[in-house]
Protein backbone atom coordinates (compact mmCIF):
# COMPACT_ATOMS: atom_id res chain seq x y z
CA UNK A 1 0.00 0.00 0.00
CA UNK A 2 1.67 3.17 -1.31
CA UNK A 3 1.31 6.61 0.69
CA UNK A 4 -1.57 7.60 -1.04
CA UNK A 5 -3.39 5.04 -0.33
CA UNK A 6 -3.01 5.81 3.22
CA UNK A 7 -3.63 8.94 3.48
CA UNK A 8 -7.05 8.31 1.69
CA UNK A 9 -7.78 5.87 4.16
CA UNK A 10 -7.08 8.15 7.12
CA UNK A 11 -9.04 11.06 5.21
CA UNK A 12 -12.00 8.49 5.91
CA UNK A 13 -11.27 7.56 9.03
CA UNK A 14 -10.19 11.34 10.71
CA UNK A 15 -14.14 12.30 9.06
CA UNK A 16 -15.77 9.38 10.75
CA UNK A 17 -14.24 10.78 13.81
CA UNK A 18 -15.35 13.89 13.26
CA UNK A 19 -18.85 13.24 12.34
CA UNK A 20 -20.67 16.52 12.01
CA UNK A 21 -18.21 18.23 13.10
CA UNK A 22 -16.01 17.16 10.19
CA UNK A 23 -18.62 19.27 8.06
CA UNK A 24 -18.00 20.17 4.68
CA UNK A 25 -14.53 19.68 5.06
CA UNK A 26 -12.91 19.17 1.99
CA UNK A 27 -11.30 15.57 1.21
CA UNK A 28 -8.76 16.85 -0.90
CA UNK A 29 -7.56 19.42 1.75
CA UNK A 30 -7.54 16.99 4.16
CA UNK A 31 -5.54 14.80 2.41
CA UNK A 32 -3.27 17.25 1.98
CA UNK A 33 -2.47 18.28 5.43
CA UNK A 34 -2.19 14.84 6.36
CA UNK A 35 0.37 14.42 3.54
CA UNK A 36 2.32 16.94 4.77
CA UNK A 37 2.20 16.06 8.53
CA UNK A 38 3.42 12.65 7.35
CA UNK A 39 5.49 12.85 4.42
CA UNK A 40 9.58 13.37 4.28
CA UNK A 41 10.82 15.29 1.72
CA UNK A 42 10.47 12.70 -0.84
CA UNK A 43 7.26 12.17 -0.62
CA UNK A 44 7.00 8.71 1.58
CA UNK A 45 5.77 8.39 4.95
CA UNK A 46 7.79 9.39 7.64
CA UNK A 47 8.60 7.62 10.55
CA UNK A 48 11.52 9.38 12.19
CA UNK A 49 8.93 10.73 14.96
CA UNK A 50 7.42 7.72 15.48
CA UNK A 51 10.60 5.61 15.11
CA UNK A 52 12.30 7.78 17.79
CA UNK A 53 8.91 6.87 20.02
CA UNK A 54 10.00 3.57 20.27
CA UNK A 55 12.45 4.53 23.03
CA UNK A 56 10.52 7.47 24.77
CA UNK A 57 8.75 5.24 27.86
CA UNK A 58 4.81 4.85 27.38
CA UNK A 59 4.55 6.00 23.81
CA UNK A 60 6.63 2.95 23.07
CA UNK A 61 4.29 0.32 24.13
CA UNK A 62 1.28 2.14 22.36
CA UNK A 63 3.33 2.70 19.41
CA UNK A 64 5.05 -0.66 18.61
CA UNK A 65 1.15 -1.69 18.51
CA UNK A 66 0.96 -0.20 15.47
CA UNK A 67 3.39 -1.25 13.52
CA UNK A 68 3.09 -4.51 15.03
CA UNK A 69 0.54 -7.20 13.82
CA UNK A 70 -1.80 -7.06 16.97
CA UNK A 71 -4.74 -4.33 17.97
CA UNK A 72 -3.67 -0.89 17.75
CA UNK A 73 -3.14 0.40 21.46
CA UNK A 74 -5.27 3.77 21.77
CA UNK A 75 -3.99 7.49 22.26
CA UNK A 76 -4.24 10.38 23.84
CA UNK A 77 -4.92 13.65 22.60
CA UNK A 78 -1.65 15.53 24.52
CA UNK A 79 0.92 11.64 24.01
CA UNK A 80 0.08 12.53 20.16
CA UNK A 81 1.02 16.15 20.48
CA UNK A 82 4.36 14.48 22.09
CA UNK A 83 4.68 12.16 19.38
CA UNK A 84 4.17 14.63 16.34
CA UNK A 85 5.24 17.51 18.07
CA UNK A 86 2.41 20.25 18.86
CA UNK A 87 3.54 22.87 16.53
CA UNK A 88 2.99 20.06 13.53
CA UNK A 89 -0.56 19.21 15.07
CA UNK A 90 -1.22 23.00 15.05
CA UNK A 91 -0.05 23.56 11.22
CA UNK A 92 -2.21 20.77 10.74
CA UNK A 93 -5.52 22.12 12.01
CA UNK A 94 -4.62 25.49 10.10
CA UNK A 95 -4.61 24.01 7.02
CA UNK A 96 -8.09 22.88 7.88
CA UNK A 97 -9.61 25.80 9.60
CA UNK A 98 -9.77 23.93 12.98
CA UNK A 99 -9.28 24.20 16.30
CA UNK A 100 -6.27 21.85 17.59
CA UNK A 101 -8.38 19.72 19.74
CA UNK A 102 -10.65 18.87 16.82
CA UNK A 103 -7.49 18.03 15.07
CA UNK A 104 -6.62 15.79 17.63
CA UNK A 105 -9.53 14.02 18.11
CA UNK A 106 -9.62 13.15 14.79
CA UNK A 107 -5.81 12.14 14.38
CA UNK A 108 -6.79 9.73 17.37
CA UNK A 109 -8.27 7.18 15.18
CA UNK A 110 -6.82 7.88 12.29
CA UNK A 111 -3.02 7.99 12.83
CA UNK A 112 -3.00 4.23 14.62
CA UNK A 113 -4.75 2.98 11.60
CA UNK A 114 -2.33 4.62 8.76
CA UNK A 115 0.86 3.37 10.57
CA UNK A 116 -0.86 0.24 10.99
CA UNK A 117 -1.48 -0.11 7.05
CA UNK A 118 1.64 0.85 6.33
CA UNK A 119 3.17 -2.06 7.69
CA UNK A 120 0.86 -4.42 5.85
CA UNK A 121 -0.13 -8.10 6.44
CA UNK A 122 1.27 -7.94 10.37
CA UNK A 123 4.49 -8.19 9.34
CA UNK A 124 5.97 -5.13 11.85
CA UNK A 125 8.19 -2.45 10.81
CA UNK A 126 10.71 -4.07 13.70
CA UNK A 127 10.86 -7.22 12.05
CA UNK A 128 12.16 -5.75 8.91
CA UNK A 129 14.62 -4.22 9.52
CA UNK A 130 16.43 -6.14 12.33
CA UNK A 131 13.98 -5.08 15.63
CA UNK A 132 14.78 -1.61 18.21
CA UNK A 133 18.70 -1.55 17.43
CA UNK A 134 18.12 -1.80 13.48
CA UNK A 135 15.77 0.69 13.35
CA UNK A 136 17.21 3.10 15.18
CA UNK A 137 20.82 2.26 13.34
CA UNK A 138 18.99 3.25 10.02
CA UNK A 139 17.60 6.60 12.03
CA UNK A 140 21.18 7.54 12.68
CA UNK A 141 22.26 6.96 9.31
CA UNK A 142 19.48 8.94 7.64
CA UNK A 143 20.12 11.60 9.97
CA UNK A 144 23.78 11.28 9.99
CA UNK A 145 25.00 10.26 12.95
CA UNK A 146 26.78 7.02 11.96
Amino acid sequence: MDLGDIVQMGTQLFKERLGDQAGEMDDNSLMDALSGLLSNEEGGLDLSNIMSALTNGDLGSIVSSWIGSGENAPIEGSQLSELLGSDQISAFAEKLGIDTDTALSGLTDALPNMIDRATPEGESLLDQVGGLDGIMDMASKFFGRS
